[in-house]
């Protein structure tokens, strides 16, 4: 077993499946996603960035922008999040949904990664 493969696909999985955790839910109810888990999300998406990194092949470099892709849209969701509440003090529902969908968007990243690197794995020889 190569074990660099096991650990990076962790921190890969789990990216997506912390984000879908947080994506789950009616998105007009903001109480149903946990800024928490935005929160993990956002880290552990940051954790798989960093293993994606060095990578030289052309797989590398489309597993490393999606994964960009990722952190810039649950980062904007964080902010979105964060002005509406503390700088404009008017947290509605338009603003729920906009942070719900742009997380949406990098589940979707995620899973395009995930299914790339599942993809590599299968068509690696032993």
């Amino acid at each position: 077993m190569n074990m660099n493969k096991i650990i990076s696909g962790f921190w890969f999985i789990l990216a997506m499946t912390l984000n879908f955790g947080f994506f789950y839910g009616d998105p007009t109810k903001i109480a149903q996603h946990s800024a928490y888990e935005l929160f993990a999300a956002i880290v552990i998406n940051l954790i798989a960035t960093s293993y994606k990194l060095g990578d030289k092949t052309q797989l590398g470099a489309v597993l490393l922008a999606t994964s960009l892709v990722a952190d810039i849209q649950l980062i904007s969701a964080a902010i979105v999040w964060a002005v509406s509440l503390y700088g404009f003090k008017d947290f509605n529902v338009t603003v729920a949904v906009s942070i719900v969908s742009l997380s949406g968007g990098a589940l979707l990243a995620n899973l395009v990664s995930v299914i790339l690197f599942i993809g590599d794995t299968l068509k690696s020889k032993r």
